[in-house]
């Protein structure tokens, strides 16, 4: 640490009434604002693009980007992280012994309003000085179990925080205490939900979708910010005779175990009020048994009236899949003129290799292309702008070769996208693997059972960047690093400095040209397990990322 930098340390700890004013909370129509100094959301604001207009540090600059502070986050109820002595409140239903003791991972996104950083990972939340690291408050909710394999970020609502647990509980908490207001369960502990996404908050509404890998149907809900009551919950694949959609399936009884589980954070459209998102696989997702129709809504991007929680439009990306290619990415609003029409318009990267737009008002289908170099089960683009399966593409016994994994060409890390460059930035990975059929009966194949895969080659990991008008690819930029890993672990940031920061293939942190894809400056802390985030404190540009259990927070040196 340099002296200017101790002396600024050593300041901040002899100055409580500074400390004291952290904390505060930020009104939800604030949230609908361009984002700026703080990140009070999942993607930093409505849009999905997670672009700061911060431009401190930008092409020219970034090279004297160091470390100002690095923080691990404790574990459990027993440990009181850096500083020490700092509030520590405890909640949930389970005996605590699972799995407090192991290093928790954050793979979530921090909030940081009014220079406090709120970070997660299952069955904890954090609160830390954005200014240099200090444990504020820990809290820990003793799980009764569940799948503990994220946790996406919390939301917030004034002065309260909301976030969910492994075992399907969304709570809220007082931002300046981390002190528990209420909890509620959200989904049934007992059919195998579980819970990793962060509520994004929408005026009055905390919104929440399911998780579940066995055969059960997703849905999405509202919540009351203030009471926790539920406002709406709205299902994603046909319940009931005479659903729309119901005619995709061969029966009632397979839409109603059909899956199509919201499982990460949708954007809001605050103009039209839509809540637009993404579904994931239907089940089981490889056996046959699901008829040959397109077991809608899985695999789709849905817009539901965020007030009503009524279905505006859906659009299907994968219809009919059979290889497990969740459509649950995070998608990007876009403003732009396509064939000199001025458009409103939402993008995804999907896992299964292609990338669309489509128009965010009414879902129509504006571009469908592939974007993975090696991308191979389609075999047209319908006149309703889906793709038509190869069948011979199928997991069958003998094997069936495609690409890419089932693991897709992207998946859960959110991508970003950059006004000024006009490019939507992905991490794209083009790995091929022989997807073999071990049951085909589907009463023996729950889930995403009954199959065996193996990857037996790759086309390469890239940064990506792409014309969301046209799905014209503007550059590639290969991942360097070790065989074997991927690289863009985590996701992606971009700013009004022309940057884009990800990880590489090698365990860098890495800075690069927005417009050329040029790496620019690295640092080798480790693969990222996070979305980078950044924020202005103090008249300081922060960049902050994850790697397992530690925060990593650089500053241009002075």
């Amino acid at each position: 640490m340099t002296r200017t930098r101790l002396l600024f340390a050593l300041a901040l700890l002899s100055t409580p009434m500074l400390l004291s004013a952290q904390g505060g909370g930020i009104a939800p129509e604030q949230l609908a604002a361009p984002l700026g100094d703080s990140w009070p959301t999942y993607s930093g604001d409505y849009s999905g693009r997670r672009y700061s207009a911060l431009k401190e540090v930008d092409t020219s600059t970034v090279r004297h980007l160091s470390l100002a502070w690095m923080s691990r986050m404790p574990a459990g109820s027993a440990t009181p992280g850096r500083g020490g002595g700092a509030a520590m409140q405890v909640g949930g239903f389970g005996s605590g012994d699972f799995p407090a003791g192991s290093a928790p991972t954050v793979k979530g996104t921090p909030l940081m309003v009014d220079g406090t950083l709120y970070v997660s990972a299952p069955d904890n939340a954090w609160a830390v000085d954005a200014r240099d690291g200090r444990l504020l408050w820990h809290y820990f909710w003793k799980t009764r179990g569940g799948t503990h394999i994220a946790n996406r970020g919390l939301g917030i609502w004034n002065d309260f925080l909301y976030m969910v647990t492994p075992d399907n509980y969304l709570v809220s908490l007082d931002a300046k205490t981390g002190r528990e207001r209420w909890n509620k369960v959200h989904a049934d502990f007992n059919q195998q939900y579980f819970s990793t996404t962060a509520p994004i908050v929408a005026g009055n509404h905390v919104l929440v979708g399911t998780g579940n890998d066995l055969d059960s149907p997703g849905y999405m809900q509202s919540f009351d910010p203030v009471t926790g009551d539920v406002q709406w919950r709205t299902y994603l694949v046909p319940m009931n005779a005479g659903d729309p959609g119901l005619e995709t399936w061969p029966s009632l009884e397979a839409a109603r175990y059909g899956g199509a589980h919201p499982w990460l954070p949708g954007v809001f459209d605050p103009e039209t009020r839509l809540y637009i998102f993404g579904t994931g696989n239907p089940t089981p997702a490889y056996t046959p048994g699901r008829g040959e129709g397109d077991n809608l809504y899985t695999c789709s991007l849905v817009a539901l009236d965020v007030d009503t929680g009524k279905m505006a439009w859906h659009f299907q990306t994968s219809p009919h899949d059979t290889h497990d290619w969740d459509s649950a990415q995070t998608p990007i609003l876009i403003d732009a003129v396509v064939n000199g029409r001025p458009r409103k318009l939402v993008s995804t990267a999907a896992r299964n290799g292609y990338f669309y737009t489509v128009d965010r008002v009414t879902g129509e289908p504006v571009v469908t292309v592939p974007y993975g170099l090696t991308t191979n089960w389609g075999v047209h683009v319908r006149p309703n702008g889906t793709v038509q399966r190869d069948p011979d593409k199928d997991p069958i016994i003998p094997g069936a070769i495609v690409s890419p994994n089932a693991s897709g060409t992207i998946n859960w890390e959110p991508p970003a996208y950059n006004p000024n460059t006009k490019l939507f930035y992905v991490s794209e990975r083009n790995v091929f693997s022989i997807f073999y059929l071990t049951d085909p009966d589907p009463r023996g194949s729950m889930g995403l059972g009954g199959h065996e895969k193996i990857d037996v080659g790759t086309g390469g990991n890239f940064l990506t960047a792409v014309d969301p008008t046209t799905g014209r690819i503007a550059w590639r930029r290969p991942y360097v690093g070790a065989t074997g890993l991927a690289g863009g672990g985590g996701g992606l940031l971009t700013t009004a400095g022309n940057l884009v920061f990800t990880s590489d293939a090698g365990g860098n942190f890495v800075a690069y040209d927005a417009a050329t894809g040029a790496p620019l400056w690295h640092t080798r802390i480790g693969t990222a397990t996070n979305p980078p985030i950044t924020y202005r404190l103090d008249g300081r540009q922060h960049v902050l990322v994850a790697v397992n259990d530690t925060l990593f927070d650089f500053v241009l040196n002075p």
